[in-house]
């Protein structure tokens, strides 16, 4: 008698025997504006695993998004680049416009860049989150890009936003600024945020690109891990029967309150796998005819398999269902990428939008140690100090966030002990 799990093939395991699955790949290119170049549907965020990001070069995977103040990513993208014929990827940087505008200012970090990442041209040199219109008319910026085009180092220039940082003093949103900058002709691709919880201002936006061209590359595509890590956090909270500080314990309530609501919904509607809404999410965007490509950030070779399998494909009609379930009983409870509105209306100047952002990093990025010195670093106000307050940033909220709850919770993580 054979042995449990063994054929009668030469001993072959039952599990050999089983055709394996097929490798994922990329199934869909799609043009990238006026650049001439097709990316794949499915692009490499900030992936910090080397290998990785090799493996999804390797699956066809043929844009990576990078910046200056991603720490050591450049030297990951050397790597995992090296060996690959380098007109079949598009690699795109960001330089934030600092202090020093100048133009030789802008060509010394960008030679940094050049060599960091070992190679001789970039393909896209974006200006990294410009947080007002005025910025993208620095003349030092495109003087750089003028001459580094000419000497064949950079080929096009691109912008990058997902809502202001609002503690630096700007006040002016995503679509504001990126309508700004297709009007101003000069930059050839956006990289933006776009989901299926915040759609209006990204699709105006995209509208405009495709009349003039420009390439788009999107990001916060899966606004669902904030809500389940927040969830957890409270599960965790009373689970250690921690006592609440009690100027917090309102805006928990507030949190909570909308987080049992939402329950209902996703016992209803079957919406309890993570997975399975994310990726929906990223169908969503793919639906959009007007997206080049949507930013990946796989940690692990699973996580990629999976973004992998979602080239080419787009959502069902039960996936449609879903996501429209999740909007209405859990869209409450995630506050907008690029949005800021309630933020004027908090006296004490917290960045709202800036610490829900570092939080993502935090719950859903696995970028613990960025997200927490991030937010160390903010210049102000933060999220200690919505302890007593009466919630202004959640009555002037439009979509109705608890987002003092969730500013406080988001505290409680990133905070240095």
């Amino acid at each position: 008698m054979l042995g449990v799990g063994v054929s009668a093939q030469a001993g072959r395991t039952f599990a050999d025997s089983q055709e394996a699955p097929a490798a994922a790949k990329i199934k869909e290119y799609r043009a990238l504006g006026r650049t001439g170049f097709k990316v794949s549907d499915i692009a490499a965020g900030y992936i910090q695993d080397e290998g990785v990001l090799r493996a999804a070069l390797d699956a066809g995977m043929n844009y990576i998004d990078t910046a200056e103040q991603y720490p050591g990513h450049h030297r990951v993208v050397a790597r995992a680049v090296k060996g690959l014929d380098r007109k079949s990827v598009f690699v795109t940087t960001k330089l934030e416009v600092l202090e020093d505008k100048s133009k030789e200012g802008f060509l010394k970090r960008a030679r940094k860049c050049l060599e960091d990442l070992e190679t001789n041209y970039i393909d896209c040199l974006m200006m990294h989150m410009p947080e007002k219109a005025e910025i993208l008319k620095t003349e030092g910026f495109h003087e750089a890009m003028t001459q580094l085009k000419a000497e064949g180092r950079v080929r096009f220039v691109g912008v990058s936003n997902h809502g202001s940082f609002w503690f630096r003093d700007p006040e002016e949103t995503m679509e504001k600024v990126l309508l700004a900058a297709a009007e101003d002709g000069r930059f050839d691709v956006f990289l933006m945020a776009y989901n299926f919880l915040r759609m209006d201002e990204a699709e105006r936006v995209l509208e405009v690109c495709r009349e003039k061209g420009i390439g788009t590359a999107v990001m916060k595509s899966t606004p669902v891990a904030i809500y389940y890590g927040l969830k957890s956090r409270v599960e965790q909270l009373e689970k250690e029967k921690k006592e609440v500080h009690p100027l917090y314990a309102e805006g928990l309530k507030r949190y909570k309150d909308k987080v049992d609501r939402a329950e209902e919904f996703i016992r209803k509607y079957n919406l309890q796998n993570q997975e399975e809404i994310q990726e929906a999410a990223v169908r969503f965007v793919l639906e959009n005819p007007n997206v080049g490509t949507v930013c990946s950030v796989p940690k692990t070779y699973d996580e990629l398999d999976r973004f992998l399998r979602l080239s080419g494909t787009r959502l069902s009609d039960l996936e449609k269902t879903k996501l429209a379930a999740y909007r209405q009983g859990c869209g409450e409870l995630y506050c907008r990428h690029a949005c800021g509105v309630c933020e004027p209306a908090c006296p004490r100047g917290v960045p709202v939008n800036t610490i829900m952002r570092f939080y993502q990093y935090y719950a859903a990025r696995g970028r613990e140690r960025e997200a927490m010195l991030n937010y160390a670093g903010i210049p102000g106000a933060r999220a200690d100090v919505c302890a007593g307050c009466p919630g202004h940033c959640e009555a002037a909220c439009p979509y109705h966030v608890p987002i003092q709850g969730m500013l406080i919770l988001a505290h409680s993580h990133l905070a240095v002990p």
